[in-house]
C-alpha cells in the first residue's frame, strides 16, 4: 500500500472529485478527513469508507473562514498526531461574462477556490515543518492555464493556484513539503451538472480522447502525486484532461 498509516485532509471532498480521491487513498491505506462544507454528503462518504475498512472522520469546514480552518486542523491532530497530505479540491463556480459579473460573484469565487487554498495551507505548515515532511496538493484547471469564456473569476483563481504552488514549492522543499497542482480538464461531476449539454459536447468533441473527464482520472493523478512514486515532483502542474490543452 503506498499510502499506509498517513493522513490525508481533503477539502470539498464529500462529493465528486474529492469523494473518489478518498475512495482511492483509503484503499492505498490512508486515513482521511473529509473536509466540506456539505455536512449531509460528508458524513455519507465517511460512512462509505468506513464500511469498505478505511478509518475517516468528517469535519464540516468553511474554507473561507479562518477560525474553521484553524479548528479544523486541531481536530485532525487531536484524532490523528499528524497531517501528512493536504489536498486542496475545495471550489466552486459562478459563471458570467464579466461586463455581467456581479462584485459578489467575482468575492465567492475567490474565497473559495484562492483564499481556500491560502488558509488550509498556511494551517497545516507548521504541522508537516514539524514532522519534517509533508505533501499538498492543489487544484486549478485547463481554465486556469487558458482561459475561458463567461468565466474569469474561475480562471483567476485557479490562475492564482498555480503561481501558489510553484512559490511555495520553492519556501517549502527545503523542508521536505513537496508542493503540487492538478490541472483537470471537463470532468463530469456535480459542477458541471450546471453546464449545458451543448457546451459540453463542444469540449467532448475537442478532446483528442473524445470523452470528458471522471472525478476517477483526477483521484489516480492525486494518488500518484501523493505517493513515492512522485519524491522528485516539485512545483508542477500536472494536466489531466485527455490532451484538451494540447
Amino acid at each position: 500500500m503506498k499510502l499506509l498509516g498517513k493522513i490525508a485532509v481533503i477539502t470539498g471532498g464529500a462529493l465528486g472529485i474529492g469523494k473518489q480521491t478518498a475512495i482511492a487513498f483509503v484503499k492505498e491505506g490512508a486515513k482521511i478527513v473529509i473536509a466540506d462544507f456539505d455536512e449531509e454528503a460528508g458524513r455519507q462518504t465517511v460512512k462509505e469508507l468506513i464500511e469498505t475498512g478505511g478509518d475517516a472522520l468528517f469535519v464540516k469546514i468553511d474554507v473561507t473562514d479562518r477560525q474553521q480552518v484553524t479548528a479544523m486542523v486541531e481536530t485532525v491532530l487531536k484524532t490523528f498526531n499528524r497531517i501528512d497530505i493536504l489536498i486542496n479540491n475545495a471550489g466552486i463556480t459562478a459563471d458570467a461574462f464579466l461586463t455581467k459579473m456581479t462584485e459578489e460573484q467575482w468575492d465567492r469565487v475567490i474565497n473559495v477556490n484562492l483564499k481556500g487554498v491560502f488558509n488550509c495551507t498556511q494551517a497545516v505548515i507548521p504541522t508537516m515543518v514539524e514532522q519534517g515532511g509533508g505533501r499538498i496538493l492543489n487544484a486549478s484547471s485547463v481554465v486556469g492555464l487558458y482561459g475561458n469564456t463567461g468565466q474569469t473569476n474561475y480562471a483567476a483563481s485557479k490562475a492564482g493556484v498555480i503561481g501558489m504552488t510553484k512559490s511555495l514549492a520553492k519556501e517549502l522543499g527545503p523542508k521536505g513539503i513537496r508542493v503540487n497542482a492538478v490541472a483537470p480538464g471537463f470532468i463530469v461531476t456535480e459542477m458541471t451538472s450546471k453546464v449545458p449539454q451543448k457546451v459540453l459536447d463542444i469540449m467532448e468533441g475537442k478532446t483528442p480522447l473524445k470523452r470528458l473527464g471522471k472525478p476517477e482520472d483526477i483521484a489516480k493523478a492525486y494518488l500518484f502525486l501523493s505517493s513515492p512514486d512522485s519524491d522528485f515532483i516539485n512545483g508542477a502542474v500536472l494536466s489531466v484532461d485527455g490532451g484538451l490543452s494540447i
